[in-house]
Parts: structure tokens; C-alpha cells; sequence
């Protein structure tokens, strides 16, 4: 905890980032690319180095030119802009490298010494695994075999998601880390996390005295968190068909949102204070204590055959590596109590999908409705009044109040004003692993998951999988392009609500205010 509440500056210190699985699709579309960002906005130190490590065979040439390659394709900088692009492709390198092997290993341990010497790095060497899970802790053990942990400085470890299958996996892959580095050495990423507007939620909610006060169940009627894909499984028909949406979007991007827009104020603006807070929210979620209650508020479904912009779509049991009978849900909505204080009866509903209409990531939050007897709810039928935080592809925020409609004399109105923050700041603004690797090198670990918040995810999710596993005929088909079973239509329906257009879709009625 002391290293958090003592961040060193802005500008990352002197570090040795080591990419395993370098060759691999992560490291090429975001991690060289963020790291390039980092350098040409001055927030690494120049005493920095990465290595590259992978099975494959690479050369120092190879390797630097896949690096310039990742760059001019996915960065938002080009490196032929540069003139300096020489001076910083010096500072990486490659390690071709069977990670059982521990003489490996400590061949790494020399490489990494002489680039520590060569760019004066005081030790610190932070190790992102862009692995398989199940790689993760026999990784971890042969980091510490190879005197790979022995450096002057710190040593950091940022794994990616999926983390375990379940709470016993994660449990178990948790404790073969834990062997080797300490929870507070853990840095658990999960990309949402790093997402403008998901940063912004916090500031929308506690820098802004008219939402505050106003931010608890007797103001708000629901909240609304969509994440929509477009796209089907892909490429990733095999893994897919074995997670699901629940596993690979519910236990932790959707969580995380919900635990963002539900959590206290913490009483520091310390990492440990907001995760924290964010740890009493899901430990605060409703359980669900039967199969019948799974059924009663959590909705499965799966995409058959469709289309989209004229164009027809498979259904997923046609989808390459998937199973022709398959039961694995592709997308899934749920009914959510967080049983507090501040929430007690609220419901928040989720939802998640793949070959939805549109991409997206929103949250909307439905206020109350104004007394529908007394003065101008007599005479007018009065809409509810909406803040909406546009998380992705679009970022921004909007207010939607009834406001006398433009031009008439007495006819009320929804008016929506609309702030784009994208529209601002445009393609250049940073991209999420950008400020998750700023973070790691600097000790700041609020936007990462710790092992609590894990737990806590996964036990709240693994008695809805266990439900579905139990009763294999709950699934609900769903045409691709669609926006899913109709069922999900009637949670809401269910407690007179409605799920609200998404992704700058829309109102017929709604008078649109744009601001900048």
C-alpha cells in the first residue's frame, strides 16, 4: 500500500518492460503501439528498455522491424513522423525463449542486466504476461528460478484477463502467483478499466454537486449498462465456445461498470481507498439463492442465422471451432440488486451480446419520475430525465430533462444536451493500455483488479453458471443483428421500464442540444 500513496511523478520511471508473448496479437495491436505513445508524449523515462519474448525465433533486426510495423498499422502517432525513431527503436530487444527452461531464463537475467547498465535503469522490471492463464504461475516461479526477481529495484507483474474459469481456478491460479509475488506486485488488467469515460465516472459523480445528492434510491429508478458487439466469435471460436459471455464480458467489464457507477465515496483518492469501495459493492450484490431465481432474473441467449447492412450472418453454431450443438450463451442480460443503504430496491440491469445491432458501451441512469397529479404532470405526459455515459466507440455524456418545446407556447419537450468528449479530443486521445502501463510503471494501481474484487466477481457469477449448467434448456435464440431474446425486453418490462436507445440512437420526441 506504501508504494501507492507515494506515486512517483508523472513521467514512468526508469524501467525494463518485458513483453511475453511479443509476437502474439496483443503485443502487436496494443502494448508496442502504447508504449511507442508513452515515449513521444515525454511520459517514459529515457532510461527505459523493452524485451521481447517469445518462443519464435527473431533476430534484433526482425524483432524491431515487427515493432515498426505494430506502430505504423494500430499507434496513433506514426514513427515515420519521427526523426528519433532510430534513438527508440534502440531500446528494444528480443529473447527467443522456451519458458520452461530455466537456463532461459537466466540468459534473460544477463541480457537484462547489460541493457539496465547500457541505459542507467535502476532495477525495476516489470513483466506483462500476454499469455494463456494456465502459463501464468509456472511463468511467474521460473522469473524467481532465473534470478529474474533479484534486480535493484522493484519488480511488477500485470496478467491479463481471463483470470481463472471460475473461483476455484482463479483461487488456485491466484495462489501459485501469490508463491513468488506479493498482491501488491499484482497488477490485474482489465482494459475497460483504462477507458476514458469509465476514469471519468468518478469525477462525473463526485465533482458535480447536482448528481451527488441525488445518487441513491430515492432519486434513481434504474440504471441501464449496455456492452454491445456487432461482431460474432471470429477468430476466437475455440475459446469462445468454452467461456461464453457471462465468463468473457460479465465477471468483470460488466461488474467493473456497475461497481464504478454504485461505489461510495472513498474517504482518500489512494488506490486501496477506491478499490475498496468498489469491494463493498460486489460483496453487496443480491446472491442469487435459487435456480429458480437465476431464471427469474438472468437471461441467456445465442444468435441464430441474420443479417445486418444488408449483409446475411451465420448463426453461431456455423462459426469456425464451435460446436454444432452448442449451448454456449452469446449473450446474456440480468436483473442486479446492490443491497445497501444507497441502493436498497434499485435495479440495475445489464446485457451484453455479440451480433447486436450496434457497438457500444453505455450506462444510463433513470431518475425518478416527477408526481404525475400535481401541476404540470396533470396536463403534460412528462418523460423521466436521463444522464447517459457513452463509455465506447463513442465518449461523451448526455442530460436528457423536459424543457417548454422551441417555438411552441406550452407543449413540454424531452431536451437531450449532448456533450462529446471524442468530438474534442479527436483520434489522438489516449488509448486504454496507454494509461494502464503509465499506471504499473508507476505504481498506481486503482484501475486495477485486485484479488478480492476477483473473488468476490466470481462467486457472484459461478451460481449463475452453475444454474445454466444444471438446466442445459434455459437458452433463448436470438436473430444476428438483433437485440436479443425478446425475454431480456421483458425483465425490465416486468418492474415498467424499458431499455433506452443506445449509441446516439434516436428519440422521435427528444430535441437535440449539442455542446462541445
Amino acid at each position: 500500500m506504501a508504494e501507492n500513496q507515494n506515486l512517483e511523478p508523472l513521467k514512468a520511471p526508469g524501467t525494463v518492460f518485458f513483453i511475453f508473448g511479443a509476437t502474439g496479437d496483443l503485443a502487436r495491436r496494443k502494448l508496442f503501439p502504447a508504449i511507442y505513445s508513452l515515449y513521444r508524449e515525454g511520459k517514459l523515462s529515457e532510461d527505459f528498455a523493452v524485451i521481447g519474448v517469445a518462443r519464435r525465433s527473431r533476430t534484433q533486426e526482425e524483432f524491431r522491424e515487427d515493432v515498426y510495423q505494430s506502430i505504423q498499422e494500430f499507434c496513433r502517432y506514426k514513427p515515420e513522423q519521427a526523426p528519433e525513431w532510430g534513438e527508440f527503436a534502440a531500446h528494444f530487444e528480443y529473447k527467443s525463449l522456451d519458458i520452461n527452461d530455466i537456463d532461459g531464463f537466466r540468459e534473460l537475467r544477463v541480457q537484462t542486466e547489460q541493457l539496465e547498465t547500457k541505459f542507467n535503469i535502476p532495477g525495476n522490471r516489470l513483466f506483462y504476461l500476454a499469455l494463456a492463464p494456465e502459463l501464468f504461475g509456472s511463468v511467474s516461479f521460473n522469473l524467481m528460478k532465473g534470478g529474474m526477481l533479484e534486480g535493484a529495484g522493484w519488480n511488477r507483474l500485470v496478467i491479463e484477463k481471463p483470470f481463472g474459469y471460475d473461483l476455484e481456478s482463479a483461487a488456485k491460479l491466484n495462489e501459485e502467483i501469490r508463491k513468488v509475488f506479493k498482491e501488491e506486485e499484482i497488477y490485474r488488467i482489465d482494459h475497460y478499466l483504462g477507458k476514458e469515460m469509465v476514469q471519468n465516472i468518478e469525477v462525473i459523480r463526485f465533482a458535480n454537486a447536482f448528481f451527488e445528492p441525488l445518487w441513491n434510491n430515492k432519486h434513481i429508478a434504474n440504471v441501464q449498462i449496455t456492452l454491445g458487439e456487432t461482431v460474432g466469435v471470429e477468430e476466437r471460436g475455440g475459446y469462445y465456445d468454452h467461456a461464453g459471455a457471462l465468463r468473457d464480458m460479465g465477471q468483470n467489464h460488466m461488474l467493473q461498470l456497475l461497481t464504478m457507477i454504485a461505489m461510495e465515496p472513498p474517504s482518500r483518492l489512494l488506490a486501496e481507498d477506491i478499490r475498496d469501495e468498489k469491494v463493498k459493492v460486489l460483496r453487496s450484490l443480491r446472491p442469487y439463492a435459487t435456480s429458480e431465481e437465476v431464471r427469474n432474473n438472468v437471461v441467456r441467449g445465442q444468435y441464430t442465422k441474420g443479417s445486418a447492412d444488408g449483409k446475411e450472418l451465420p448463426a453461431y453454431r456455423e462459426e469456425d471451432k464451435v460446436h454444432p450443438e452448442s449451448l454456449t450463451e452469446t449473450y446474456f442480460a440480468a436483473r442486479v440488486f446492490v443491497d445497501n443503504f444507497r441502493w436498497a430496491g434499485v435495479p440495475f440491469y445489464i446485457r451484453t451480446g455479440k451480433r447486436l445491432p450496434v457497438k457500444t458501451t453505455e450506462v444510463v441512469v433513470e431518475f425518478k419520475r416527477m408526481p404525475t397529479n400535481v401541476y404540470l404532470g396533470q396536463k403534460h405526459s412528462l418523460e423521466p430525465n436521463l444522464l447517459v455515459i457513452r463509455v465506447n466507440p463513442m465518449e461523451g455524456i448526455y442530460v436528457k430533462i423536459n424543457a417548454k418545446k422551441p417555438g411552441s407556447e406550452s407543449e413540454i419537450a424531452p431536451v437531450a444536451m449532448d456533450f462529446c468528449q471524442s468530438c474534442i479530443v479527436g483520434i489522438n486521445s489516449p488509448e486504454a493500455y496507454e494509461r494502464l502501463l503509465h499506471d504499473a510503471a508507476r505504481g498506481d494501481s486503482t484501475y486495477f483488479t485486485r484479488w478480492d474484487e476477483v473473488a468476490s466477481a466470481w462467486a457472484f457469477v459461478d451460481r449463475i453458471a452453475n444454474t445454466w449448467k444444471e438446466e442445459q434448456g434455459d437458452l433463448e435464440m436470438y436473430p444476428a443483428g438483433s437485440w436479443g431474446p425478446a425475454k431480456a425486453d421483458e425483465l425490465l418490462q416486468e418492474d415498467g421500464f424499458h431499455w433506452w436507445p443506445v449509441n446516439g440512437q434516436k428519440e422521435d420526441n427528444v430535441v437535440w442540444l449539442k455542446g462541445q
